[in-house]
C-alpha cells in the first residue's frame, strides 16, 4: 500500500495525494463520492483514504472519472463491484472507459522520452502500481443531467476536452474549488516545473483543444484547484491559468 497524504481543503472536500497521482473524496454525512481512482493496484489505497476521513468504503455512493487514463480509471471497476457504486463519465469518454478506443500515450513514446529528468524513476514507480494492467469499466454511466450531479458534494461536470476527448473537470461552486484532473496540473515526475502548468504535450490527445479548455477553467469562480498530478493550488484559478495562455 502506498503512503497517501489526505488534506481537507474545504468542508467535506478531501484531496488525496499518493505521489504519482491524486484523487478527491467528497463527503456528505456518511456518504462519499470518489473522484478518480488512481492506478489499478491502488484499490487498497483508495479504500484506506475513505477510512482515513472517517467513512466506510461501503458508503461510496458514486465514482466520477475525469478521464480514462490508467492512472485515473485504475480501480474504478473494482470499487464499483465491491460497493455497488455507479461510475459516471462524460458521454464522449464512454468508449474510452470501456476500452473500445485508446487516447493515451503509447509505451513506445514514453520510452522515447526516457532522457527526461526523472523519467526512469517515474516509469519504475508506476510499473509497481499496475500501469501495464488493463483499466476499464464495463458499464460506465454518462452524466445523467446537466448541472450538479445528485451525489455527495454536488459536483458540476465541466467539459475540458483535449487531454482526452471526454475529459471533464468538476466544479464545486459552493466551495470555490475545481477538480481539474489533467486539464491543469501543478507538477509531474518528468516536468522540471512546479506550480500550475499543462502536462508535457506527449500526454495530450489534442493539444490545441487542451489549451482551449484552459480558458474554460479560467472562467470558473474558483480559488482552489485540485489537480491529478502535483500539489493543490490555492489562489484564483484564472490567475493560475493566465500565464499558460500566453
Amino acid at each position: 500500500m502506498s503512503e497517501c497524504e489526505t488534506t481537507e481543503v474545504a468542508d467535506g472536500v478531501f484531496f488525496v495525494s499518493s505521489g504519482p497521482v491524486n484523487w478527491t473524496l467528497l463527503v456528505e454525512g456518511d456518504a462519499v463520492t470518489v473522484v478518480d481512482t488512481g492506478f489499478p493496484a491502488q484499490l487498497a489505497d483508495v479504500e484506506a483514504s475513505v477510512r482515513a476521513v472517517g467513512r466506510d468504503p461501503r458508503a461510496i455512493e458514486a465514482v466520477l472519472i475525469t478521464h480514462a487514463h490508467v492512472d485515473h480509471l485504475g480501480c474504478a471497476q473494482q470499487l464499483s463491484q465491491n460497493h455497488g457504486a455507479p461510475v459516471f463519465v462524460h458521454p464522449e469518454e464512454l468508449a474510452h472507459v470501456r476500452g473500445q478506443v485508446r487516447e493515451s500515450v503509447t509505451p513506445a513514446r514514453v520510452l522515447a522520452n526516457v532522457w527526461r529528468p526523472g523519467a526512469l524513476r517515474w516509469i519504475s514507480s508506476i510499473r509497481r502500481l499496475g500501469v501495464a494492467s488493463p483499466a476499464r469499466v464495463d458499464q460506465p454511466q454518462p452524466f445523467p443531467t446537466p448541472g450538479a450531479l445528485d451525489c455527495p458534494g454536488r459536483p458540476v461536470p465541466v467539459p475540458t476536452p483535449g487531454h482526452t476527448s471526454g475529459h471533464s473537470a468538476f466544479h464545486l461552486p459552493q466551495h470555490g474549488v475545481v477538480i481539474t484532473g489533467d486539464a491543469l496540473v501543478t507538477g509531474h515526475a518528468i516536468s522540471r516545473r512546479t506550480g500550475p502548468q499543462s502536462l508535457p504535450k506527449l500526454f495530450h490527445h489534442d493539444r490545441a483543444a487542451a489549451t482551449r479548455s484552459l480558458h474554460t477553467l479560467a472562467a470558473l469562480d474558483a480559488d482552489t484547484a485540485l489537480p491529478g498530478h502535483g500539489a493543490a493550488h490555492h489562489g484564483p484559478v484564472a490567475d493560475a491559468v493566465a500565464p499558460l495562455l500566453g
